[in-house]
């Protein structure tokens, strides 16, 4: 009985502790919902207050656009009345020019119809003048007009025959003044070395124990050395020197510069010698180029064939008339551009023609031509400009000139020779000679090289032992020195050397 009691008392107590808790609850709740019943208010009178005070600011932003745009319209308005007021001037202004221009249309028209009433009664009276002038002179007026056309005619005739003889004599004046001027600036401005061309060449040894080196056992070497260069080498008593004696300087300079590799070397025996000359020979080549291509560039001559540039290095160890022949190329090729522009011409065209007009003298072949016309030949076979080539063929009137450059070249060629000591008659005869003497014995069959050594005092002739015997050679040297005695003019007496040899040559591999 008690635990029943017990339990309702439990009971009772959990039954007021819930409605109790329950009143506690419900107070609280209501505080709270009173509570945010306020804060919605609040927040709610907040926006009201932001959204009228953004509404405001939006009404105060388009009432000034507003406002803005009112006074563009009304500056747009102002901009065109005012244009359209001055239209309106414009319009006034073109009807009054328009008025204006109607009264001297009529003006005019009133004042050309005076002017040919005048003319008509000007009309009558020049007829009637003429009339009475025809009358009394006896002619028609179109008699009259001939007679006086032709007097006039008559007259003009001597005035203008007058006026072009003292144009040509003062022409004449001055254009001898200008030559003359033009030639002498040219001159002065171009000025070079005299003719030095020599014969001989001086080799330089350090000791003369050299010599003997040189002329080797039983002077083989020195045999083998002229036979190889076509040069005579004269071994005296000269202290420290060799003298190599020949008119064609590359031969002198091929011996010169094969001597100078075999001193150095040492081996100085004939195979070696004949193979250093080859090897000499072949670089002399290369110099050749080399002093071509210098002289173009140095020159400003541009685009020049290969073979022309060959030709220009080639005229180093080329003279006439004891001038250096690419000296003198050179002289005229820089006269020439002064010249042409002297007188308003192409100055490139003519340094070119200059510096060429002298390539047909050295040819690697030489066929019987004129130099002047040979260089035309080279000259269109590489190329050149038609003007170029008729200005080497004419510049010793071989053919005839087409181009003003033709003449300068020509004057400029006798310019540079003809300066006093620029060359030496007697020393260009002199290797002429030695020359034809040479092509004389290498027109003989079998004949292979040729030398004139000894200042031509004697000729050199080298055959081939598988063409020409023994007994051949014997009567080769009769038939040359009685061809040489026929045919040509000499000083003195020339020895006819044939030198014929057998070779025997094996490779051991």
């Amino acid at each position: 009985m008690e635990t029943i009691i017990i339990i309702l008392a439990a009971i009772a107590a959990a039954a007021a502790a819930y409605f109790i808790t329950r009143g506690i609850i419900r107070k609280s709740g209501e505080k709270l919902i009173q509570h945010a019943t306020i804060e919605g208010e609040n927040i709610k009178q907040q926006r009201i207050l932001e959204a009228k005070e953004k509404f405001l600011d939006m009404k105060k932003e388009h009432e000034s656009y507003v406002h803005e745009r009112n006074g563009k319209i009304s500056q747009t308005e102002n901009r065109l009345k005012q244009k359209e007021s001055s239209l309106n001037q414009q319009i006034n202004e073109n009807q009054r020019k328009s008025r204006e221009l109607e009264n001297q249309k009529e003006n005019l028209a009133q004042q050309i119809e005076k002017a040919e009433k005048k003319t008509e009664e000007y009309e009558t009276i020049r007829k009637q003048h003429i009339e009475k002038l025809e009358a009394i002179a006896g002619l028609t007026a179109a008699e009259a007009r001939d007679i006086l056309l032709e007097s006039m005619k008559e007259e003009a005739k001597v005035q203008a025959l007058t006026y072009i003889n003292d144009t040509i004599e003062e022409a004449k004046l001055t254009a001898g003044k200008e030559a003359k001027r033009i030639v002498v600036q040219s001159i002065q401005r171009v000025a070079s070395e005299t003719a030095i061309e020599n014969s001989v060449t001086v080799f330089n040894i350090e000791n003369d124990d050299v010599k003997g080196r040189i002329i080797g056992r039983e002077g083989r070497n020195i045999r083998a050395l002229e036979a190889a260069t076509g040069v005579e080498i004269v071994v005296d008593d000269t202290p420290e020197a060799i003298v190599l004696s020949a008119f064609d300087p590359m031969r002198r300079e091929i011996a010169r510069l094969a001597l100078h590799q075999l001193v150095t070397d040492g081996r100085i025996h004939p195979a070696r010698i004949e193979e250093v000359v080859e090897k000499v020979r072949n670089q002399l080549e290369e110099e050749i180029v080399d002093v071509g291509k210098k002289t173009t560039i140095d020159l400003g001559i541009h685009n020049l064939h290969p073979e022309l540039v060959r030709l220009v290095g080639k005229m180093k160890y080329r003279s006439s008339y004891g001038q250096n022949l690419l000296q003198h190329s050179r002289e005229v090729a820089n006269l020439c551009a002064i010249m042409a522009s002297e007188l308003g011409l192409n100055a490139k065209i003519a340094k070119r023609a200059g510096l060429l007009h002298d390539i047909g003298k050295v040819p690697d072949d030489e066929p019987e031509l004129p130099h002047a016309l040979l260089g035309m030949k080279l000259a269109e076979k590489y190329k050149e400009k038609a003007e170029i080539c008729n200005a080497i063929g004419a510049h010793h009137d071989e053919v005839g000139m087409t181009t003003l450059i033709a003449p300068i070249i020509q004057v400029c060629d006798a310019i540079s020779g003809a300066r006093p000591g620029a060359r030496r008659e007697i020393v260009e005869s002199y290797i002429k000679r030695l020359k034809e003497m040479e092509d004389l014995a290498l027109s003989h069959p079998g004949v292979q090289k040729t030398y004139a050594i000894q200042a031509g005092r004697e000729l050199r002739v080298v055959v081939g032992s598988e063409k020409v015997s023994d007994q051949e050679a014997e009567k080769l040297s009769f038939d040359i020195a009685k061809k040489i005695q026929d045919e040509m003019t000499y000083p003195g007496q020339v020895k006819i050397t044939v030198i014929r040899e057998t070779r025997a040559i094996a490779y051991a591999k």
